[in-house]
């Protein structure tokens, strides 16, 4: 014989991760619930994303594109992730205001920046400068640079 025969299956036990209660399936011919929708719609163009805020941000705002546009004279600007961004040939910076800071992203790459920028420096690595203290507009503009140098090689 094969042995086959002398094969008992048994079912597992369930364990103790298996107890949960699964989910109940929907009825059928019930649609499924619509996803939340994004509170605010996005921005038309970069102009707009500045413009829809208070004047003392829209200030720090226009000094961050200036320094980015300055270091990147060929970028190209665009919405992107419902925030101005700056691509040329890739991504070059994304920067958005928030409550106490304006963001930068992506995050400094190089160890000579980052070391400069450490002050900066947001939870993932992007950096976070805060609205009462001046922006370091020439780091701004390093981060830039190193990044179209990146995206260029």
């Amino acid at each position: 014989t094969t042995g086959l025969s002398d094969h008992r299956y048994t079912r597992p036990s369930m364990s103790p991760s298996r107890t949960t209660a699964r989910p109940t399936r929907r009825a059928k011919g019930t649609k499924k619930a619509a996803a939340p929708k994004a509170s605010a719609a996005a921005p038309a163009s970069v102009d707009a994303y500045i413009a829809s805020f208070p004047d003392e941000i829209r200030v720090r705002l226009k000094a961050v594109r200036a320094a980015v546009l300055t270091a990147v004279p060929d970028g190209e600007e665009r919405i992107s992730y419902r925030m101005p961004a700056i691509f040329q040939n890739g991504v070059v910076a994304y920067y958005a205001a928030f409550k106490e800071h304006i963001g930068l992203y992506p995050p400094v790459a190089t160890a000579a920046l980052r070391k400069k920028a450490e002050k900066y420096a947001g939870p993932k690595g992007n950096l976070q400068f805060p609205h009462d203290k001046p922006l370091p507009l020439e780091l701004i503009a390093q981060v830039a640079q190193a990044r179209l140098k990146s995206n260029n090689s």
